[in-house]
């Protein structure tokens, strides 16, 4: 199945989820129907998320034991490449077709993969680093400030946010699956208290090119 394909799939799955007023049971359902096929997943790439990495590569980031959990984290790349950069990492899906899923992929992982839904994540969790790439545009927009709010909360004092996703520059622009994010809906991340640090908007590699965002935010108290 190719990328095109399986957004269509995607949207189908989802569509039907958001006409029940269930914003995230559709991730489940897409895991399972994928039988283990990655192709099914279109933000499945194998690979650990190349503007991810090219951050980490370029601002030199040290983690020096710090902790860092990953939003949503689908089949475990990135999770498993912040470990590999030396973080203590929790990565968590709602999915746990997911997550059983990057137990097989990574069998000997140091990463602690959970279940958990980013609606009733535990007020325990504090990390020095949040990484949130895609799973907030996976939502209908009526729930993207909540969820927001949510794993805002996640921010330890001092720690900082990396938000990673599309971009639309208007509401118009959000019709179709990825759907983007505005920034409007970026500045959702300063109204849940943390102090944003910088927002760069920017075309990737791909023909043709996507509009994309990169939103470092901090919280200082």
């Amino acid at each position: 199945m190719n990328k095109d394909e399986a957004r269509r799939k995607v949207s189908e799955i989802a569509g039907e989820h958001f006409r029940r007023g269930d914003p995230v049971g559709w991730f489940e359902a897409l895991y399972q129907q994928s039988a283990g096929d990655a192709s099914w997943i279109p933000w499945a790439d194998m690979q650990p998320n190349p503007m991810l990495v090219e951050w980490f590569e370029r601002e030199k980031i040290k983690s020096g034991g710090k902790s860092a959990v990953v939003i949503g984290c689908g089949l475990g790349d990135d999770a498993e490449y912040l470990a590999a950069m030396g973080y203590q990492v929790t990565a968590f899906d709602i999915a746990p077709s997911a997550v059983d899923w990057c137990k097989q992929r990574y069998p000997q992982t140091r990463v602690n993969y959970q279940v958990a839904d980013l609606f009733t994540l535990s007020p325990n969790w504090l990390f020095d680093l949040v990484v949130e790439i895609y799973t907030v545009q996976a939502l209908p927009t009526v729930f993207r400030e909540r969820a927001i709010t949510s794993l805002s909360r996640l921010v330890e004092t001092g720690g900082y946010l990396l938000a990673i996703g599309r971009y639309a520059n208007s509401p118009d622009e959000q019709d179709l699956m990825p759907w983007p994010l505005t920034r409007e809906e970026l500045d959702g991340y300063t109204r849940a208290g943390l102090n944003e640090i910088q927002v760069e908007v920017f075309h990737d590699q791909q023909t043709p090119p996507v509009r994309r965002f990169r939103a470092l935010y901090r919280r200082s108290t």
